[in-house]
């Protein structure tokens, strides 16, 4: 080749490498475009996180912008491919904060991404290393501006329920008074509804144990956890609060927190979980140990479910929504007390309709138990990852079973342990 070939074709490709750079399409082989492997998102009443996972981090800058309300996050170095497309027709008119998204190329490099919102949120932006079945994951959680507050979601309900003496607690028989008795005064006994938060493990990011038959246990855990929650509504002096009433991840403090919100008296934790090998089974029921596992297998479950924060993925630069993200040391031998009270009485129901995996009550460093001030029990309603467990975990009629179960427990944990005058909550005036 000629000395001004050669030349014409240095030219060229020196033209070639402008013109793709003008547009934006130059990438260089240290610099390839970023994939979105996966585009995920959860919305919910409590808040709706957006997920991008790649297989290598993310830089990306976000800021907000006013009249309307937009949130514009910038990606560098990611591909626009079908994966993050597709992330726009996600969207539907259920999300409480998310109008719409739209995205497209900024500048060369940088992708943009811009959510139009419904109003003022507080947003969280953060990273997330691989983990489990994850790889690198960014991750955007839309809060409210002002966050829900449970209580007032129950104050209403109580507004509208029938006064009648709480559970444990007797009633008076005026009609065995005589009328020509002269009464003595005496302060007004209010009556005041049970408060049972109720937790279905797992959700979102974390979907909990899986079953060779492909179940998750966060689907079983929510559909026990509604069947429980309705029981316990129908249950007179009685409300149930779904930690969480839809599919998304809630941190472990962050349940405890919403239980201690809303003053409850007591916290299940509904569970599903799988052991080391298929011919596990059986239901267990676990409260909260100042002093270290009572088993070997409870360690191991109790590790396990702390681990969820880290598969569901928490912000750990910021304080959780509720309250404190740091969990809260459980000393009062009172509160565990109690948990192990309530716990034996649902273990007991549990036996009447499953196998038990342990005839006692374990007890082992739970996060998500690890409430100061309400007895807090963790159920395992049976394995899912036993063949025939699952098969009955995905059975509407063996849920109902369970969530009565569990009922039947707490009422026989009240009629032994009333609550008199924890909280105040149902005295309206």
């Amino acid at each position: 080749m000629s000395k001004t070939a050669i030349n014409k074709t240095a030219a060229y490709l020196l033209y070639q490498t402008i013109l793709l750079a003008m547009l934006g399409l130059w990438i260089t082989p240290t610099q390839a475009a970023i994939s979105i492997t996966a585009a995920r998102i959860w919305p919910a009443q409590d808040y709706t996180r957006l997920t991008l996972e790649s297989k290598q981090p993310i830089h990306h800058h976000m800021f907000s912008v006013e009249n309307p309300d937009r949130l514009v996050i910038d990606l560098e170095d990611v591909a626009l491919d079908e994966t993050l497309s597709d992330l726009t027709a996600k969207i539907d008119g259920h999300d409480p904060y998310i109008q719409s998204i739209r995205m497209g190329h900024y500048k060369p490099g940088i992708v943009r991404l811009v959510l139009d919102l419904k109003g003022k949120v507080k947003p969280q932006l953060f990273d997330l290393d691989p983990v489990g079945e994850y790889g690198y994951r960014l991750v955007l959680d839309v809060y409210p501006s002002v966050p829900a507050d449970p209580m007032m979601a129950l104050l209403g309900h109580e507004k509208n329920m029938p006064a009648s003496a709480p559970i444990g607690e007797a009633t008076a028989d005026k009609s065995a008074i005589p009328e020509n008795t002269v009464q003595k005064s005496s302060p007004e006994v209010r009556p005041r509804t049970l408060i049972i938060a109720i937790d279905a493990g797992h959700g979102g990011e974390d979907p909990g144990a899986r079953g060779s038959r492909g179940s998750h246990e966060k689907d079983i855990t929510l559909s026990i956890a509604r069947r429980l929650c309705a029981l316990v509504d129908d249950t007179p002096n009685m409300h149930g609060l779904l930690i969480r009433d839809g599919d998304y991840f809630i941190p472990l403090g962050g349940r405890v927190a919403k239980a201690r919100q809303a003053k409850a008296d007591l916290f299940v934790s509904i569970h599903a979980d799988a052991f080391i090998r298929p011919d596990a089974h059986g239901s267990s029921v676990f409260a909260l140990s100042e002093h270290g596992a009572t088993s070997s297998a409870a360690r191991w479950l109790a590790k396990k479910e702390n681990e969820a924060d880290l598969i569901g993925g928490v912000n750990i630069a910021v304080k959780d929504p509720y309250l404190a993200r740091t969990l809260l040391d459980l000393s009062q031998t009172a509160t565990i007390t109690d948990s192990l009270r309530l716990a034996k009485q649902v273990l007991r129901e549990l036996n009447d309709i499953n196998d038990l995996h342990s005839g006692h009550v374990d007890q082992a460093g739970f996060a998500v138990l690890k409430s100061p001030d309400i007895p807090s029990i963790l159920v395992e309603t049976a394995f899912i990852s036993n063949p025939s467990e699952e098969a009955r975990l995905n059975d509407k009629d063996y849920q109902e079973k369970l969530a009565s179960a569990i009922l039947d427990g707490i009422k026989r944990y009240f009629s032994k342990n009333p609550a008199l005058s924890k909280h105040n909550i149902a005295q309206m005036p």
